[in-house]
This record gives C-alpha cells, structure tokens and sequence, in this order.
C-alpha cells in the first residue's frame, strides 16, 4: 500500500490539496458571524419515533422534576465542571487525513484544541465499549414491596421499576406489562415507584418517566402512540402472537420517585439491546440524551476525560470534556480525536466487528448522514460522525472516520471546523472528502449490510428473577 501512495499522491497532488484547504479556510473565515439564528427544535420527549431524526442543537436544560426527590434524580443530567472555561478557538479550521498505517496525508493545527461538537460521542462510545463490553444489556427491573393474589390476580402493595436503560420507550412498557400478565398480574392496589434514575421516552425527570409508564402500563389510560408503538415492533420481530391479547396492568395509586426498598421482592427484569445495536442508533441519530446516558454510567464527562486519558495517553492540553454527548464547550485536538477513533477501530475489531457496526455510513443509514455523499459514487463510501453546534464557539462543525478509495486504500480523517457557518462548513468537508478521494482513483463503497434502527431496538430480553440489586439502581442500594 505505501507503494500505491507514492504513486497515487505525488508532490503536485499535494500542493493543490493544500490550496484547496487554505482556500476553504478562508472561506469560512468570511463567513465568520453568519451563523443561522434559528437552533434546531427541541425533541419530542413523549414519542420513541424521535429516532427517526437527528438531535442536533444545544440542550437547554432538562426541567426539574414536579416531585421533591433525592438530588440523585439529576444524574441523568451533565454538570459542569468547577474549573474556568477554555478560551475561545480563533483558527476555523483543523484537519488530519492519515493512512491505516499511520502515515500524514493532509495536515492543519492538529494539535490544537477545537470543539468537536458531538464527536466527542466517540470517545463516550470507546468507553463504554471498554468498560462493559460489546454484549452488554441495560437492565430494568421490576419489583413489589406486597403481596399477590392469584386468584384475583392483585398485589396488595407497592410496585417498584428501576433502570437506566438510555433506550426505554412504549414498547419496552408494554412488554413489561405483558410479562406481568403471563405472571398473573393485573392490578396494583398501592403506588407506583420509580427509582432516581429510571427514564423514559428520552426523558430526562424520572417523575414525568413515571407518569408515562404509569398511563402505558395500564390499557385504559394507554396514548394510541404507545399502542403504535407495541404494534410496529411485535410486527417487526414477528411475533404475532402478542397482539392477540391487550396487555394490561392497572395501579391503583400514584407515582412517586423513590429507591428500591430493602424488602422489595424482584417479579422480573427487562434487557435492553445489545450496547453496540444502542451505539449504532445513538451514533446514527447523534442522540444526546442516550451519549448523557450512557456517561451517567461512565462517571459523567470527567470519568470520560479520565478514562480516555489514562487508556490513549493524552493530556490535559489534548482533551477536556464538559459533557458526554459534545453539547457545550468541550476541546479536542484532531490528533487526539485521531487516537479516539484508531483505538475505537481497534476495539471493534477485537470484537470481530467494523466501525460500520456502530457509525452510520453515508448515504445508506437513516439519520446524519443520510443525505451527504449520496450520488451513485460516493453512496456508502464514507463512514464518519458529525458534530454540529450552530452557536456554540461562533458555530462548530466536525466530521471525524474513515474514508474508500478506488484504489483499496482506507484513509482516517478529523475534520474539526470553528467560527462559521456550519451548514457552509459541512459543504466544504465533503468538497475536501471528494477531492481526496479523487486524488486516489475516486471513491469506492465499503461492504455493507444495513440493518433498521427499529430492528436493533427490538432485540430485547426478558429475565425472570434479577441477579443483583445494585445492578439496577447503582448506589441507591
């Protein structure tokens, strides 16, 4: 491959690679203050369909719960660190194009530190696969503090649900509710109780997370978008069978926030998908309420920060972290996003998957990328994470992963844009993919398979007994 690189990128493709880039610089540079004013809407909490779009923009803040709880309901929240911002970026643009054996293509400021907006959910996600592994599972559990009945089918007390599954929605509810009904179950004399970090429908209050459950739980209270919701993924998986009965459990109480008691007695335990099925819809979609959930579970930004920096060799100079997700003022250098993402290959690899299995690729997954390299040459050529910021730091933009050439070769590339308008940053990144690629033959597509987002989501497990109570109310218990 070295030999075909000298050949295909001599001196000359070099210097007109290099104007390209200065002139994009300026580019943006003239564009500084053009920002559009308008910030992408605010997700719709109360339906899981919200995965059919990008969230993109800046969080404004999650809205504190109407119950008074522990401070431990906000865990789901980032928080900022005690420490003084970082200053302002001034250069618009840092860049580092390498081969996979480590060799400079193209190269600008890269070790100087710009927002990357939500690349920095790659360094969420290399964490995460570290820490728990490809086949991980978020669990929710269900639990009663009562008695039950068989015979009419009551428990007389309390049931208690408890979990931080980042991807929890109505369907997930419903089979909980069907689950229960197999038990016998079908009426709760006392309350509902959820723990601290229980969430719902990328919801961040855990008390708003009840009241949904609360409604979803129960047929006759049930929203026609949770019935829609069961409907769609019982007909995806193929499992017709569930819809010939209504599940239904209906709590007599109210909904409260509160953790597991001592005596609670586990009825059941529901499983999430696989960690890499939930990476690849969050890494499609740029989820940030699923990257926040994810990092609660890491020891938030500074946990991520520190793990990165202990596992890759990176300084402080080279990475600091405010969140977990990318919203806010974070700061990476494009040789340390290089680090993060060589190391996340690696880490895929070393679990016989592809970088493919977890970012979206252009022009083929649903979500960020979709409508980018999308003519016939360029389709499914190119597999990256965006990261977009409209205000923050003047505007940032970031495509960061892998790109095909015509040629066999696969080049690694950071593209971290600053202090502009970002829908004229994302046009000059992929006018500078195209034009690498094209210096190298053109572009080629990497072997794919797609799979729906939907699919990957219904690859639930249900448990009868829970193994651990601490595994589903970490430090609660």
């Amino acid at each position: 491959m070295e030999k075909r690189m000298r050949k295909s990128f001599n001196p000359t493709r070099l210097v007109i690679l290099s104007s390209l880039l200065i002139l994009l610089a300026l580019v943006q540079t003239s564009a500084l203050g053009q920002a559009t004013s308008a910030e992408q809407p605010a997700p719709n909490n109360t339906h899981p369909t919200i995965l059919t779009r990008p969230v993109v923009g800046e969080r404004q803040g999650a809205q504190p719960s109407t119950q008074p709880v522990s401070a431990s309901t906000a865990v789901a929240q980032p928080a900022a660190p005690d420490i003084a911002p970082p200053a302002p970026v001034i250069i618009t643009q840092g860049l580092l194009v390498e081969t996979l054996d480590g060799k400079v293509v193209m190269e600008n400021e890269s070790n100087q530190g710009f927002n990357p907006a939500s690349a920095v959910k790659l360094g969420t996600s290399l964490a995460a696969l570290k820490t728990f592994g490809v086949d991980h599972r978020f669990a929710t559990a269900v639990w009663t503090s009562g008695t039950f009945d068989p015979a009419t089918g009551t428990i007389t007390g309390d049931l208690i649900v408890s979990g931080s599954d980042p991807s929890f929605h109505y369907e997930h509810a419903v089979m909980i509710a069907r689950e229960l009904n197999r038990q016998g179950i079908r009426t709760v004399t006392g309350n509902l109780i959820v723990a601290p970090s229980f969430t719902m429908n990328f919801d961040w209050s855990a008390q708003r997370s009840g009241d949904q459950l609360y409604d979803t739980l129960d047929a006759s209270r049930r929203p026609a978008a949770a019935s829609r919701a069961w409907l769609e993924e019982r007909s995806i998986v193929g499992d017709t069978q569930s819809l010939q009965s209504v599940p239904s459990v209906a709590v007599m109480g109210a909904v409260y926030v509160d953790s597991v008691p001592q005596n609670a007695k586990p009825l059941l335990v529901h499983r999430s998908s696989r960690l890499v099925d939930i990476l690849k819809v969050l890494l499609c979609y740029s989820n940030n309420f699923m990257a926040e959930r994810i990092g609660d579970n890491l020891g938030g930004a500074s946990g991520v920060q520190n793990f990165l920096m202990k596992e890759l060799g990176l300084s402080a100079t080279d990475i600091r972290l405010a969140s977990t997700s990318g919203l806010g003022v974070n700061r990476v250098t494009p040789h340390a996003m290089m680090k993060i993402f060589r190391a996340l290959r690696d880490e895929l690899a070393a679990n016989k998957l592809s970088v493919a299995d977890i970012l979206p690729v252009a022009g083929i997954d649903p979500g960020t990328l979709e409508k980018r390299y999308t003519d016939i040459n360029s389709r499914g050529s190119v597999i990256a994470k965006t990261g977009t910021l409209v205000r923050t730091d003047g505007g940032a933009s970031a495509l960061v992963g892998q790109m095909r050439t015509r040629t066999g070769e696969t080049l690694l590339f950071v593209i971290f844009n600053q202090r502009g308008n970002v829908w004229r940053f994302r046009q000059s990144q992929d006018a500078l993919i195209t034009q690498i690629q094209n210096s190298h033959g053109g572009p080629a597509a990497f072997k794919y398979q797609p799979l729906s987002p939907a699919l990957r989501l219904a690859r639930t497990q249900l448990d009868k007994l829970p193994a651990r109570k601490d595994e589903y109310e970490p430090g609660q218990n």
